[in-house]
């Protein structure tokens, strides 16, 4: 099992690795909607802060030589299920294929760390 840390990627808001990795797969952390240059700091709005997180799961795939294409599970917590749910599809379905759309849950939840609007954790898998 390997405990991965990317050099560039967002700062941690509580004690984990950015990815684990185990048997080719590699479960990535719930990302928050902030940047790695302005840690905390949030832009307003579900379709910004989905493009954010998105970006910040880009970058930790990257460091592990990985991209979206390997993406086979996304889990999205939203904390205004009703309201936002239909602007973070259309903004979460702009970073993959039409015929390559991971399997996914998507809950709605009462907190997230930062009062984000969205976290969305992956599991990947690595290509033989």
């Amino acid at each position: 099992m390997q405990f991965h840390m990317i050099a560039n990627g967002p700062k941690p808001v509580a004690p984990f690795s950015h990815a684990v990795e185990t048997d080719g797969f590699v479960f990535v952390t719930g990302q928050m909607p902030d940047t790695p240059d302005a840690p905390g700091v949030l832009p307003e709005g579900i379709e910004a802060q989905t493009r954010n997180v998105m970006e910040n799961l880009r970058t930790v795939l990257a460091g592990l030589g990985l991209g979206l294409e390997h993406v086979v599970m996304a889990r999205v917590y939203l904390t205004r299920f009703q309201e936002d749910y239909a602007a973070m599809n259309e903004t979460y379905r702009s970073f993959f294929p039409a015929d390559r759309l991971p399997a996914r849950t998507c809950v709605g939840v009462t907190g997230l760390a930062y009062d984000a609007l969205i976290e969305i954790d992956l599991v990947v898998r690595r290509p033989d």
